[in-house]
């Protein structure tokens, strides 16, 4: 490769991403009235960031508490915060919490939770890796550029039911090699919002049993997505009842509100405790020739909120805060198309569950959005239910009726 290639190579990596040129572009549009439906946190009903009560409640008494210090975390991390981490997915009556099957490391958020389950599978388990279609747009370059050549979709979104395509997941994941890595979201999939039944689940379960595939669960809306904790890690929860060997990738940004924190953690569920152990010892190599040892900040909050049962009680109640506020707003959007009689049917507007909502909007409607009523959502039709308030749903479902009517 030449001098001239490289620097070319080089400025195409430096490109801004989507994301920012979108928040750039909607932070720079005058117009009053604008609305950002593509930001992926939390808003309260007046369009701000909320940091929950108890995070600030718990970062006074971390900053009170003259026994802290600056020293360097294990590379696994603060192990009160691994530990509750797992009781938090599993349930603290879990048999594999019991019986310390489990091995689990702190991490950078859910992205490097991801990432180092990525980095431990390319170096045990390299086979096919199956994520949704759609999905998070980082899952594909996270395994790409974990060293996986062969990345395969199964065909997650149905757009004539604006649901589950349950028969292509089920078609797919049979016709799969044995061994294969299938990456599923358990609760609030993003970006469709539509998630498997119970029963949905104990179906593909089923088939994942019969392939021995290897689960990887990414799950980063715990408890915001329903409100209930124990609701949202049902899925993970039956797999690793079932007996799955099952690697979880957690993050705190969403439920704790802790975006900039970067906490997470990586879980691997094996079947004995000697296996744990070996993976704990493989995970911490990865650790340590990558970033070292984590940060403790963020760690240290969701530690004290996680073993304190008062905080703990605090941080639920204003989970579901949140998860409720998002849930009204799904009602007022669907309540709003049905009252302007808009064309087309919008069910699974309510259907859906967590922050996100694949509209069925086509790209032509949304740049008219964007164009003629300053709307902001990504071109394939998923918004941000945070960005919607009691000020601006009517809004916003007023300009979808008029696109819907006036734009193919």
């Amino acid at each position: 490769m030449s001098a001239a290639d490289r620097i070319s190579n080089i400025r195409r990596w430096r490109r801004p991403t989507p994301s920012s040129t979108f928040t750039a572009s909607y932070k720079a549009d005058p117009d009053p009235s604008k609305i950002n439906l593509g930001v992926g946190a939390y808003r309260d009903n007046d369009g701000k960031p909320w940091v929950l009560p108890v995070v600030k409640k718990a970062e006074q008494a971390i900053v009170a508490d003259g026994s802290l210090d600056h020293e360097y975390l294990a590379i696994d991390g603060i192990k009160s915060f691994t530990d509750a981490s797992v009781r938090l997915i599993l349930g603290a009556a879990s048999p594999a919490v019991a019986e310390k099957r489990y091995a689990a490391c702190q991490t950078i958020s859910g992205t490097g939770a991801v990432r180092l389950g990525a980095d431990f599978l390319a170096r045990f388990k390299m086979a096919p890796v199956y994520i949704s279609n759609p999905t998070w747009a980082n899952h594909r370059a996270i395994f790409t550029d974990a060293g996986f050549k062969d990345i395969r979709e199964y065909k997650y979104w149905n757009p004539k039911t604006r649901g589950l395509n349950l028969d292509e997941i089920l078609a797919t994941f049979k016709a799969a090699p044995n061994g294969s890595i299938l990456l599923l979201h358990p609760c609030a999939h993003n970006p469709t919002g539509v998630d498997p039944s119970f029963d949905q689940w104990k179906m593909i379960a089923q088939v994942a049993r019969e392939k021995n595939h290897v689960i990887f669960f990414d799950c980063a809306y715990q408890g915001f997505a329903s409100g209930s904790l124990e609701r949202d890690a049902q899925a993970v929860r039956y797999f690793v009842d079932s007996g799955f060997e099952v690697l979880i990738a957690q993050s705190y940004a969403k439920n704790f509100g802790l975006y900039n924190e970067r906490t997470g953690c990586l879980s691997i569920i094996t079947r004995t405790p000697q296996l744990a152990q070996n993976a704990s010892s493989q995970l911490c190599k990865i650790v340590r020739a990558n970033y070292s040892n984590p940060p403790a900040f963020g760690a240290r909050i969701v530690s004290l909120v996680l073993n304190n049962p008062q905080l703990n009680a605090e941080w639920e109640q204003q989970l579901k805060t949140m998860a409720d506020r998002i849930i009204s707003m799904r009602k007022a959007l669907f309540e709003a198309l049905t009252q302007l009689g808009t064309p087309g049917t919008w069910n699974h507007i309510v259907d859906q569950i967590g922050m996100f909502s694949f509209t069925g909007l086509t790209p032509a409607q949304v740049k008219v959005l964007h164009d003629k009523y300053h709307v902001y959502m990504t071109e394939n039709g998923r918004i941000s239910m945070a960005g919607l308030n009691t000020s601006n749903v009517r809004r916003f479902a007023e300009a979808v009726d008029w696109v819907v009517r006036n734009v193919n």
